[in-house]
Parts: C-alpha cells; sequence; structure tokens
C-alpha cells in the first residue's frame, strides 16, 4: 500500500460528558472531519487505563485519540489529571518499546467546542496519515 492511499485507522477513547457530547456538536453542526476515527464513549478520561490503548494498538489502530474535559471542569472531579498522569506513562513507554509517541494525542475539548472537535480530528488523522501505517499490526490469522 502506498502512502497516498494510506488511510489510518484511528481509535477514539471519549469523556461522555465533554468530547463525546463535542463531538455530537460536530455532528449536528454539520462540521466536516475525516470519517478515520472510530469512538469509544467512556464516562470519564480517567478510568482510561493504559491497557486499552496498547490493546487498540495491538489491533491495528495507527493512532489514539484520548479526549476528556479541561483541567478543573472534570465531572469526576479529579479525573482528567488522573488521565495526565497515565499519558505521561503511555508515552514513555511506547517510546521505550520504540514505537512512536505521536501516535497517542490527548485533547481537552468541552462539550461546547465542537469546531475544536472537527479541527483537532483533522489535524490528528494529517499527522498519523504524514507518519505512515503503524509498525505494530496483529499478523493475519494463518488459514
Amino acid at each position: 500500500m502506498s502512502d497516498s492511499t494510506f488511510e489510518p485507522k484511528i481509535i477514539g477513547f471519549f469523556c461522555n460528558w465533554c468530547t463525546y457530547a463535542g463531538a455530537d456538536l460536530a455532528g449536528v453542526s454539520r462540521l466536516q472531519y475525516p470519517p478515520n476515527i472510530r469512538v469509544i464513549r467512556v464516562m470519564c478520561s480517567g478510568t482510561m487505563s493504559p491497557h486499552h490503548v496498547l490493546r487498540a494498538f495491538q489491533k491495528g489502530a495507527d493512532g489514539v485519540l484520548i479526549g476528556g474535559c479541561h483541567i478543573g471542569d472534570c465531572h469526576y472531579l479529579r479525573g482528567n489529571y488522573m488521565t495526565l498522569k497515565r499519558m505521561r506513562f503511555l508515552q514513555d513507554l511506547l517510546k521505550f518499546t520504540g514505537f512512536e509517541p505521536g501516535r497517542l494525542h490527548l485533547e481537552w475539548i468541552s462539550a461546547a467546542e465542537g469546531p475544536k472537535f472537527a479541527q483537532t480530528v483533522r489535524d490528528f488523522t494529517e499527522k498519523i496519515k504524514n507518519m505512515g501505517p503503524a509498525r505494530l499490526k496483529r499478523a493475519p490469522k494463518a488459514a
């Protein structure tokens, strides 16, 4: 597959209260963004286990986008602080394993920021396209 035809697979883990609602606003506002992202709604970005992110990459994701409430606006009070700690850990883990840490991105997007959501998805998709396919792909099952 050439880089010009490469379409990245991106998994988005989005906070139910903010980023997911921002995605909904982008949709009802008919804002355009690439269809490369598959959204998984979580109650809080702070509930995201590093296991979920690593599993997404293992299953063939080229990029993972995590979205949560702005710092200080978490509906569960301190969830986004936990997300920051986990992101630092995951970035270091990805570097250690030789995986490009730029394939993992965290963005704070509120429910009222539909345009920011659409722009974030556009930017991240373009970044992943420029990086090319992820090296860590699951081997196809033998017939």
